[in-house]
């Protein structure tokens, strides 16, 4: 099963992104963490390679609050001398020169909007379409009354990682969601990938919007 899916993947790269964020009211959401973690498909397999994380300083209009440091454990302290999200960004965005790519997130909007906020930072990530995992967990598994993250791992016997929470730990749970979704599905290919749970990116590329063409 998904083997199909798996095949059509050797000539795209996935990389799984998470943000962490602070939540303001009445302002945009402030990015104090990412990671990404890329995947290939090869011999038959989605495999796991390269991956990269950071720190970064939130904005003066989007400050951590106490809710922010006991969800994720990041403090004050841990972000005082850290680079702003737009250094930070553009640092990862120059990762991003080869592609084709394919962004997988779950619940996509999230880190699309951050994306989409930074674009003149990180032109090449802005450009790429996202895959929801959520929308592809409907998808797969109907019978599951909510698709979150928790309700997914602990439907799949996932162990969860103590600093859950965390962009690197998110990523990691959420790359082995979407290694096991694939693999276990009877998708066939990015067409119907998709459809299924496809977000468009903010300023497409001609070779991103090809790979659906």
């Amino acid at each position: 099963m998904g083997q199909q899916l798996i095949n059509a993947l050797q000539h795209v790269t996935p990389v799984v992104i998470d943000f962490e964020y602070t939540t303001p009211a009445g302002a945009p959401p402030g990015p104090i963490e990412v990671a990404v973690q890329a995947l290939r498909a090869r011999n038959g397999k989605l495999e796991r390679a390269a991956k990269w994380e950071a720190l970064m300083r939130p904005p003066a209009s989007a400050p951590l609050t106490t809710f922010d440091t006991a969800q994720t454990g990041i403090t004050p302290q841990m972000l005082a001398d850290q680079p702003p999200a737009s250094e930070v960004l553009a640092e990862l965005d120059r990762r991003f020169t080869a592609g084709p790519y394919l962004l997988v997130a779950h619940h996509a909007p999230a880190e699309a909007k951050i994306l989409s906020a930074y674009r003149e930072h990180c032109p090449n990530l802005a450009r790429i379409d996202f895959i929801d995992t959520v929308r592809l967990a409907r998808d797969l598994y109907p019978e599951l009354r909510k698709h979150g993250l928790d309700d997914l791992i602990r439907h799949l016997a996932i162990p969860m990682p103590p600093n859950r929470h965390r962009a690197m730990a998110d990523v990691l749970l959420t790359t082995e969601l979407f290694i096991l979704m694939v693999t276990d599905s009877g998708w066939s290919d990015l067409r119907q990938l998709r459809r299924l749970a496809g977000l468009a990116a903010d300023a497409a590329q001609p070779e991103q919007t090809s790979l659906f063409g």
